[in-house]
């Protein structure tokens, strides 16, 4: 009797013991507190709040250096396979190179990427640079004004949007608002001043684009993102959710225990768990972003190396953000000799490269994926916390990873939105900007219709 007695105990605690780590690994952490740091040079001290407009312009000496050195590029070395499947195919570089030399306008383009209003403003001991597109007030007829806040990601720039702003500037028939666009760029990328001390991770990113938007007077506002926006965007969700009264992304994942031990479950039974039309793609992702995810190991851990290279060759840097805007957009492209590229616009993709290469940025760009595991504390905390405000996912066919609306409820708590596209990629705003503009539009009536 008193042995069977000692069993039941043992039992009760061990199962105790199990309910409780099974208890604080399935509830999120609190919120994390991250702080408005100074990240500039030297020692800190205040900002100068003056918010001056910016026009992009460079040198002759800069685009003399860029020809040298792409007229002095080495003989690349053949390639052994047709397509993208060890990597870009220099056959097709070459003869990208020749129309980056023979046919791209750097003057015409500087033109174009001047178009929308730009400013810089110093935030937190750093030069942050932004557009502002405002919607014409002829058109407004008693239109609310939205301010929204779009953020982009690696490899790309504010560029990315330039499609995409006037179809959320110009008002809509069917709709009773419309948006005035504030795009910065992030810190260390393209005009953005980098932080001169280690630890700028995406939660303080988050503060600073805060921040900006504040200074400028909103102290609400929608916020919109992919790739590192999306990141991004969730921290500041997480972080100020007072202030974010909506979130969008067309690349939303839900990072708390319990989301990941779904997206486990639902990979070894995804019929038992995700809709037929999505059941190949989930299981699929997984090897692909094996394959696709060597870039992420190397700059999480020593991105200033790569960065060396990419630095003093331009046609190593076009080489390495191009197979992005390849396999990313459909891995698919892999097997084709010119990566797909041909199905995009070169001249765009082109800006994108120039960008990088003229403010030299590339290696700062990288570092954000070094910062993005550099604390553990805040990192699981900014991980794993819930997003509270009312959130759209869209993602687009070919995106990187999918996650089924199920496991994304388990991150956002007042998903309102949930689309799934049968085409397009990663670069939706520059890919398919209609689209994406289009979902960005809905997910703002259903906003409006709740309150």
């Amino acid at each position: 009797m008193g042995c069977a007695s000692n069993i039941s105990i043992i039992v009760l605690l061990i199962s105790l013991v199990t309910a409780y780590f099974v208890y604080e690994y399935l509830s999120p952490p609190p919120v994390p507190k991250v702080e408005l740091n100074y990240w500039g040079p030297g020692k800190e001290k205040p900002d100068d709040k003056t918010i001056k407009p910016y026009k992009i312009k460079f040198p002759e000496s800069d685009l003399e250096d860029l020809r040298k050195r792409i007229s002095n590029t080495r003989t690349l070395t053949p390639p052994i396979v047709d397509g993208f499947n060890y990597g870009f195919n220099t056959v097709y570089l070459n003869k990208f190179v020749e129309f980056w030399k023979n046919k791209y306008n750097w003057t015409e383009r500087e033109t174009y990427l001047n178009k929308y209003p730009q400013f810089t403003t110093e935030i937190a001991g750093l030069d942050i640079h932004f557009i502002h597109a405002k919607p014409d007030k002829s058109l407004l007829k008693g239109r609310k004004v939205l301010p929204l806040l779009m953020i982009h990601g690696w490899p790309g720039s504010v560029v990315e949007f330039y499609k995409i702003i006037p179809m959320l500037t110009t008002p809509r028939p069917d709709a009773d608002f419309v948006f005035e666009v504030i795009a910065p760029s992030l810190p260390g990328y393209a005009f953005s001043e980098a932080a001169s001390k280690p630890g700028l991770h995406h939660g303080h990113i988050g503060l600073i684009f805060n921040e900006l938007m504040d200074r400028l007077g909103f102290k609400q506002y929608y916020v919109q993102g992919g790739d590192w926006g999306s990141i991004i965007g969730r921290a500041i969700s997480i972080l100020r959710p007072d202030r974010v009264l909506g979130y969008h992304s067309n690349s939303c994942a839900a990072e708390t225990p319990k989301a990941k031990l779904y997206m486990l479950l639902f990979y070894f039974f995804p019929k038992l768990f995700i809709e037929e039309s999505l059941q190949e793609k989930y299981v699929s992702q997984f090897p692909d972003m094996l394959h696709e995810s060597g870039y992420f190991h190397l700059q999480a851990t020593k991105p200033d190396t790569i960065g060396v290279a990419l630095t003093d060759s331009p046609v190593g840097l076009a080489a390495y953000i191009l197979e992005k805007f390849s396999t990313w957009t459909d891995r698919e492209w892999r097997s084709l000799q010119d990566g797909g590229l041909e199905n995009l616009d070169k001249v765009e993709l082109l800006d994108n490269i120039m960008i990088y290469w003229l403010t030299n940025s590339i290696t700062t760009s990288m570092r954000l994926y070094k910062e993005y595991f550099a604390d553990d504390i805040i990192k699981h905390g900014l991980f794993q916390g819930i997003t509270t405000v009312p959130t759209g996912c869209i993602f687009f066919k070919h995106e990187i990873a999918i996650s089924p609306r199920q496991v994304l409820e388990l991150g956002y708590s007042n998903l309102i939105s949930y689309n799934l596209q049968t085409k397009g990629g990663h670069f939706a705003a520059l890919e398919l900007p209609e689209i994406l503009s289009a979902d960005i539009w809905n997910f703002l009536k259903l906003l409006m219709k709740q309150k």
